[in-house]
């Protein structure tokens, strides 16, 4: 038997579906500012997906700039100088010192940003296990971003827009550490040696070629105002009859 559904009924139910759809303040802030791309927030009409499209090509290049710059910022004072005290304090060698602080640098920030998160996760949620919450941490800060777990879904979920702001917070902060600690293990002599295998070699001989023509051309410009100097100077002698 089919019933008429009332008004109001029907009034409640999309309110229901409209709140449903309703993007929370803090789920609105992580959608831009994430790189990884995870979670269920979509834009659903063509003009929002238009406005993410045109936000995406101007955001994405400036907030590359930006952890540009707060990295090199960063590993000046975090692994640059470091190894560098070590190494004219103590007396300790540069590379081993480099890769002694590489590995302990790496270490920390696998467990600030990996195995303690995912402690705290597995806590705060409800159906995550440590593994979850591990592979979370991982999935997110490593940019793959595949959404299957999104923190901060739960129907009982407390405070739910300051978790969400404090999610972004954390994904911000464990980007940025995971960038110093790969430009650290760039810096390493070994990788360096590694890295150069794979640099296109410049033409040398072109560069010999221009430099040669540049000390020749600055040479014969030499002698040539040492000539008119002397020039110059038989000149203004005075002329000794004998």
């Amino acid at each position: 038997v089919l019933r008429v559904l009332s008004p109001d009924l029907v009034r409640r139910l999309l309110n229901l579906a409209v709140r449903a759809f309703q993007v929370p303040k803090g789920e609105s802030l992580n959608f831009p500012e994430s790189t990884p791309g995870y979670g269920h927030t979509v834009p659903l009409s063509d003009g929002g997906k238009a406005f993410c499209i045109i936000y995406s090509v101007i955001g994405i290049p400036f907030t590359l700039l930006f952890l540009t710059a707060v990295v090199q910022r960063i590993t000046v004072h975090v692994t640059r100088r470091p190894v560098l005290y070590f190494h004219i304090r103590w007396g300790f060698s540069k590379q081993v010192v480099a890769i002694v602080h590489a590995v302990l640098l790496g270490f920390v920030t696998v467990s600030c940003f990996f195995f303690i998160p995912a402690a705290v996760f597995s806590v705060l949620e409800d159906d995550w296990n440590f593994l979850e919450s591990f592979y979370f941490c991982f999935i997110s800060l490593s940019t793959i971003g595949l959404g299957d777990y999104v923190p901060g879904e739960g129907y009982n979920q407390k405070f739910r827009e300051l978790y969400k702001i404090g999610i972004t917070c954390y994904l911000l902060l464990g980007l940025i550490a995971m960038l110093v600690v790969l430009e650290t293990f760039c810096e390493l002599h070994e990788l360096k040696k590694f890295r150069k295998m794979f640099y296109v070699k410049k033409d040398k001989d072109e560069d010999q070629v221009h430099i040669i023509e540049h000390d020749q051309l600055s040479f014969s410009s030499i002698t040539d105002q040492a000539a008119g100097m002397k020039e110059d100077q038989k000149q203004n002698e005075p002329f000794v009859a004998t």
